[in-house]
């Protein structure tokens, strides 16, 4: 069995190489060929790709993360100034582009890593003998 740090060390390692966007087995090749498009398999290891599932989480957390953020400190400036409607559209509008677009393809390949860390894969139903 490993130790704990062993486990821990190898979970940061992993987690640091996917907000890196790189491979989440070998750390040296890229994982992305687009901003969002992913390769078929690493080209320096040759980890094949196909495991790979996200679904929607990255953008789940990106936009939970983005709105606390935004919403925040919307409020902030309509309390203490109350500025016009355009200054809010202003204000608010370049800063949700950037509170979302930029961690996306980061926290895309963060949970690309920990679902190889973890070994995550479909749910399969277990096969029952008849009693």
């Amino acid at each position: 069995m490993t130790e704990p740090s062993t486990r821990q060390s190898a979970l940061v390692r992993t987690a640091l190489r996917g907000i890196a966007c790189r491979c989440p087995r070998c750390g040296v090749g890229k994982l992305f060929v687009g901003f969002l498009t992913l390769r078929p398999a690493c080209e320096a290891c040759g980890l094949d790709y196909a495991f790979i599932d996200s679904g929607d989480g990255p953008a789940v957390f990106v936009i939970m993360l983005a709105g606390a953020i935004v919403v925040a400190c919307a409020l902030i400036v309509e309390a203490k100034y109350q500025p016009p409607f355009w200054v809010h559209a202003v204000l608010w509008l370049p800063l949700i582009l950037a509170t979302t677009l930029l961690p996306l393809r980061s926290m895309k390949s963060l949970l690309i890593a920990l679902q190889f860390h973890h070994k995550a894969a479909e749910g399969r139903l277990i096969e029952r003998t008849p009693k």
